[in-house]
């Protein structure tokens, strides 16, 4: 995705983290680097996403945060439960 993440788009994200019991042990990240904004509404999609990938026996990470969206999920906390990456190469490979 790029641009804004929040509550007019946050289907879409919604839709495109659901991760099956087919796809149990996958690994999901997110590309961030075009996201310029994101909002609560994102982050709750986020938490969700985790807890069921968690559930399901799947990591999800995030990589190549702006620096505006690095900063919201920093302050709400959201990097202390999903790992953060610098770049997606890193967090394919770690």
């Amino acid at each position: 995705m790029a641009g804004a993440l929040d509550a007019d788009n946050v289907g879409t994200l919604r839709q495109a983290l659901r991760l099956g019991e087919e796809s149990a042990s996958a690994l999901t990240v997110l590309d961030l680097g075009a996201v310029t904004f994101m909002d609560s509404s994102a982050i709750n999609v986020l938490v969700a996403a985790n807890r069921d990938a968690s559930a399901a026996g799947g990591r999800l990470r995030m990589a190549a945060l702006s620096g505006p969206v690095q900063r919201v999920v920093e302050i709400v906390g959201l990097d202390t439960i999903i790992p953060c990456y610098p770049t997606l190469a890193q967090a394919l490979t770690t």
